[in-house]
């Protein structure tokens, strides 16, 4: 599977994952131009995650999106369906309890997490609003989610350039960096063809989050989405 038109199965993404998961985090750094850091850290800021809280962190990869989450006492559990990426995380981070799932059917029991969260990887679920579903289905009621996702740049000139860097310097970037570099392909056409942050968020509420709302990052690059269980 390389084009993001084609129907996303989940055994074809995880195996995507699994080849680039050495390199995966070195990759984006580069391809994201170090913006990554800092999008990393308004999400940490976004999930608030205290001592003791239970944070469910999906399509966590190799954890590294988790850390700043362990880092304030909370209770992390990293989940990926790329086995590949969960055993280079456990590599990095023995001591996290590293889960396999699949966003679509999460290994588990209901109202479990003060807050979950999913950066720059809802758009590789094979069925999106069903895993808003089960997100809410496993958070407590009060509970929070922060999605983290590319978008769609608001400046109409940004996004020309941006959509242009995306097709034409992002693959041969990701061939001299990345492991697999038809796998940044896949990606850079799916986010050309996700929803824009209007769209996301009314997805959000029909699978029932409430109080939702997303500000944009680097002209809207990315957005970063909030709601809330009730």
């Amino acid at each position: 599977m390389t084009r993001a038109s084609l129907d996303k199965q989940p055994h074809e993404v995880a195996s995507m994952f699994d080849d680039v998961a050495e390199k995966y985090d070195l990759t984006n750094d580069v391809l994201s131009l170090g913006q990554s850091r800092l999008w990393r850290k308004e999400v940490a800021k976004a999930v608030n995650a205290r001592p003791a809280e239970k944070v469910l962190d999906l399509a966590a990869g190799t954890a590294t999106s988790s850390q700043p989450f362990a880092a304030t006492g909370a209770y992390v559990v990293p989940c990926d369906f790329s086995l590949g990426m969960l055993r280079e995380g456990k590599k990095r981070h023995p001591w996290m309890p590293f889960t396999a799932g699949d966003g679509t059917k999460l290994p588990f029991a209901d109202e479990v997490f003060d807050a979950v969260t999913i950066s720059f990887g809802l758009r590789n679920v094979h069925e999106t609003d069903l895993a808003l579903r089960e997100l809410r289905r496993v958070t407590k009621p009060g509970g929070r989610i922060v999605i983290c996702e590319f978008s769609h740049p608001t400046w109409a000139p940004f996004r020309t350039v941006y959509t242009e860097y995306l097709m034409r310097a992002l693959p041969p970037t990701a061939r001299a960096v990345s492991s697999n570099p038809e796998a940044y392909v896949y990606l850079a056409e799916s986010i050309r063809a996700w929803p824009d942050q209007p769209a996301l968020a009314a997805r959000l509420q029909e699978a029932g989050w409430s109080k939702v709302a997303w500000r944009n990052l680097t002209g809207g690059i990315v957005a970063l989405h909030r709601g809330v269980r009730d």
